[in-house]
Formats: C-alpha cells, structure tokens, sequence
C-alpha cells in the first residue's frame, strides 16, 4: 500500500504527457502569463500604450522547457514583424523574451500570436493571442513656428475645404468630403463666412471672394430653388438646387439650418452694403432671401413655439420642436429679427426658453464650474459654436443667462471632463480634449460627457478658442505638432480620432471645419462677430427678446 501514492503520481505524470515516434515523451506547454513591458496580457486581450522603442515581451511558462526547440514559425507578431523578433530565455528556462528586431511604429496596432501545436520540446495545446497599441511619438512632426503663425495656417489649410472643394456649380459648401452634389444648408452659411475670413485673411483678393458670393447668392435665389414658406432644406443637390432628404420624412423645410444659412448671407451684406453697385445688389438679393423665411409659419399653427422641420409630403410628421438649450438660440434670434414674418417675445419665452425650466436653464456645479444652462454637464461643444460664429456673445445676456458666461462654463466643463477622464480613455489630457458631435468609427454621434465614445474632435476645441485660449492652443497644438502626421490632411484637421482604438477619420465634415476657422478669426479680430452685429434687423430681433447686447 505504501507504493500506492508514488505510482498515482507516475499515472497523472502519464496522463499529461504523450508517446510520439521513436516512443519519446512529449508533454504539454502551458503558459502561465504574458507581459508586454510591464502590463500583463490576458488572453484575447487589449493593451494600449505600449513602448515601440525596445519592445520586451515576456512568456513565462509554468514549467521549463526545451529551448533547443523553440519554433519561430508557431510565434508572430502581425502588422509587419511577423518573426523579424530576437528571442531569448532567461535561466530558468520558463521564461522568454520577444524583442523586435526593429522598432515599431507609433499609434499602431499589432497582434502577437503564440500558436498550438509541437513547441519547445511539447505541444503548446492552447493558441494565446492578444492586440497591443503602440503609444504616441511626442517628437513634433512639422517645424515648429509661432502662435499666430500656426493659427494662420490652420485657416488658409481649412479654408480650401470652403473654397477649393466647394461645389462647382452653386459654389455651396458640400456636406462632407466625397459627398458630390449633395450640399449642405447650414455648412453653406458657414462657408459664407469663411470666404470673408479669407478675404480679410488675404488667402484670396476681394473682388475673388465677391465673385463666388454672388455665384452662390443668384443660384439660392433662382425660382426652380425648392423652399418651403421660405426656408432651405438640410441637403440640396449643388447642381439643381433640389431637396435631397436627410432622412426619411426630412425632404423639407430645415428651420435650424436655414438660420445658419441666414446667419451667414447676413454676415455677406453686412460687409459688403457699403461696397459697388454690383456689390449692392448681391446685398439686395440677400434681404430678399431672409424676409422670404415664413419664420412665423413654422409656429405651426400659432403655437408659442418654433418647429424644426416642415415637408409637403408629411407636413408636421417630424414633430420636433426647437427648445433650448442647444445650438439654436440663432433661429429665435432671426425669427424675432424678420421685418416680414416674426416672432413675439412670447414666443420666445414659452418655446425656446421653456420660461426657464430645466433643461434650459441648470445652473447645477460640474468640476466647481457653474453651468448656467444646458442639460448636466452642457452637452456637446457645438452648443456653443454654432449659434455664435455671427451672433457675438462677448456682452449679450437676458434673464436666463450671461451668454458668455455660459459658453466659457460649458468648455471648461467639457474640458475638465477629458482631463479626468473617468472612462479611463487612451490619449485624454489637458493636451487632447474636446467632446462634440463629429463621425465615428462607423457612424456619426454628438459626443459628449454624457455620451463619451472615446473619440476627441479637432473642432471642440480649437472652435472654443475664444473662450479658452490657452487651453485650446494648447489642443490646437498638440493636435498639429504631435498627431499631424495622422490627422493633418489637404484641408486642414481631419474630423476626429480615437487613441484607444486608433482609429483616425479621413472624413472633414463643413459643419465642423466652418467653426474651425470662423471661431479662430473671431479669436483673433472679432470679425464676423463685428460684422454681423451691426445688422438693423438683428438689432431690432435682440431688442424685441429683451436681450442685451452691448
């Protein structure tokens, strides 16, 4: 009895091991763990944030093994190593180091495959694959040049996606890089405006940013145009000037981007009223569009109330009501401001300020910040973008807020939210931040603390410049000097990244280069904040919501 355990012993010892050829003993590989530099690697995993400088990858085995038969070909490393690795055991022989032969590439991603079959003097029974990301390279990728210099060029780099790229029949700004006749309303106001940085800005000569003005003014204005009691859909094919539906029952009258379209044409006239005759007209046309905005009509039966969308397919269908806060305070302001067909105060108070209630008016603390209006923690950046590349909010205030107040409380929100980064996202910092609405891997998504996909937007931050200069140069930045190389393109930031997953867009969308560089010149010169401001008709708009604005 007393020789029962040892040969129990000897039995498991049989159990794990197998007879090959030539009747050798072959027994299992296991591996106990993986780490890549010092973080351990499960299986199937990710790891983000991996040195690509001197890479160490260490297997350790949970018994020894024969290192004569290490087979290179059963181990690979995916994304361009393959086996160019150097391998090593130490003296224990449970452990092996992987080294790259050559260093890898930064903000990348590799996958190392460990796979089953005969190994190291065994058979390695259980494959162990994972993914590990590459950190950034903090080694600037273009010269380094002064503030003002760069704010310059990132201008004249943006400013072609409005000038080079725009449509070339209507001159209109299209919708997105690739998107051919399909132009945007909304983004076309915003190209407006950027011609006139690029004439201030000397990128072009005036009588040139006239020249395309005017090509765009004539074509809104031509009768075969669809409007719908006055407002301009979402989409409109570039070369006919017809709808294009932004989605299914969306075939109509778009309020919310008809108020950008205006915001931008009377920023033009405002420029230009004092200019030729030629140039006078183009101002003539300009308020014939805006006083042809039924703005009251979109009351929808006299309701106390604007709506956004309006068909003559599906009529009212869409059912959405314009209501702060968001990016809209623009469309009451120009509603109020129409000599032909406005709004009341009442209006105003009841539809888009909700007489104050929440989420209009929040005034609840995020960071020791105090958030005047907005849902909890201010929603996207755009909020703050879209609405004030004309309407200046340096001394405009009412009853419900400090509108400058609440522009700079929402960024800094924002930013403070990537700063802490409670979602443990790769990248985020006081040098990469900034949540708005942008594209996605796979899709699109108005990001925000709330709604937080990993993804920072060039566009947040560098359009909020006035509102936090130093934060957002210091993005503007990091952004050009340390990601240049991923998301510097032909016109200026490319639309977003995530450093987690490493995914960079090559899409530049108009609604996010425009506040790109209107929000940078409103920085610098108060341009078309200026400009805008001196309109008669906004004017008579502010002062009929009570809004003060000197």
């Amino acid at each position: 009895m007393k020789f029962l355990p040892l040969l129990f012993l000897f039995y498991l010892s049989f159990l794990s091991c197998k007879k090959e050829d030539n009747n050798i003993i072959i027994k299992d590989i296991l591996i106990d763990s993986i780490f890549v530099d010092t973080k351990y690697v499960p299986n199937g995993s990710t790891v983000n944030g991996v040195e690509f400088n001197d890479l160490d990858i260490r297997i350790h085995f949970h018994e020894e093994v024969d290192t004569n038969k290490f087979a290179k070909s059963k181990l690979f490393i995916s994304g361009g190593v393959d086996s160019a690795y150097y391998h090593k055991f130490d003296n224990s022989r449970k452990t092996l180091h992987i080294t790259p032969i050559e260093s890898l590439n930064p903000l990348s991603s590799y996958r190392l495959t460990f796979d089953q079959g005969s190994n190291l003097g065994g058979i390695n029974k259980t494959a162990y694959s994972f993914v590990f990301r590459t950190r950034l390279d903090s080694v600037p990728k273009f010269p380094i040049i002064p503030d003002d210099d760069l704010l310059t060029l990132v201008q004249q780099q943006t400013f072609k996606y409005f000038w080079d790229y725009a449509h070339p029949v209507s001159g209109l700004t299209r919708e997105r890089y690739g998107s051919g006749d399909v132009v945007t309303s909304g983004g076309s106001g915003f190209g407006l405006m950027a011609i006139l940085v690029g004439i201030e800005r000397r990128f072009i000569t005036r009588e040139q940013g006239f020249e395309r003005l005017n090509t765009i003014v004539n074509f809104l204005n031509k009768p075969e145009i669809d409007r719908f009691h006055g407002a301009f859909s979402h989409w409109l094919n570039g070369s006919t000037g017809k709808v294009i539906p932004f989605s299914a029952k969306d075939n109509g009258g778009d309020l919310v981007e008809t108020a950008f379209l205006m915001q931008g044409l009377l920023t033009v006239k405002e420029y230009f009223k004092n200019g030729n005759a030629e140039e006078q007209v183009m101002c003539e046309t300009i308020q014939e569009l805006y006083q042809g905005v039924e703005w009251s009509w979109y009351q929808k039966d006299n309701e106390n109330v604007l709506y956004w969308h309006w068909s003559p397919s599906y009529g009212w269908d869409m059912n959405h009501q314009i209501r702060g806060w968001n990016e809209a305070l623009i469309v009451y302001v120009l509603a109020a401001s129409s000599p032909t067909f406005p709004i009341t105060k009442e209006v105003y108070d009841n539809g888009w300020a909700r007489n104050g209630a929440y989420p209009m008016i929040n005034n609840k603390t995020f960071y020791n910040i105090q958030l005047p209006l907005g849902s909890d923690y201010g929603g996207p950046l755009f909020f703050s973008h879209y609405s004030f590349l004309g309407l200046d909010p340096r001394n405009l205030s009412d009853q419900y807020a400090n509108y400058w107040d609440q522009n700079v409380a929402h960024t800094q929100i924002n930013r403070s939210y990537c700063v802490t980064n409670p979602r443990r996202f790769q990248g985020y910092s006081a040098n990469c931040w900034g949540l708005t609405a942008s594209d996605i891997q796979g899709g699109y998504t108005a990001s925000s603390p709330t709604n937080d996909r990993g993804v920072i937007a060039p566009t947040a931050a560098i359009s909020s410049i006035p509102y936090t200069p130093e934060e957002s140069m210091q993005a503007l930045r990091f952004f050009y000097y340390t990601l240049g190389d991923k998301i510097w393109g032909d016109y200026g930031f490319k639309d977003a990244f995530n450093l987690t997953t490493l995914w960079f867009a090559n899409s530049y969308l108009a609604i996010d280069q425009g506040p790109i560089i209107c929000m940078i010149e409103n920085h610098r010169s108060g341009l078309l904040w200026d400009t805008f401001m001196t309109n008669e008709d906004v004017k008579n708009g502010l002062n009929t919501l009570d809004i003060v604005y000197e």
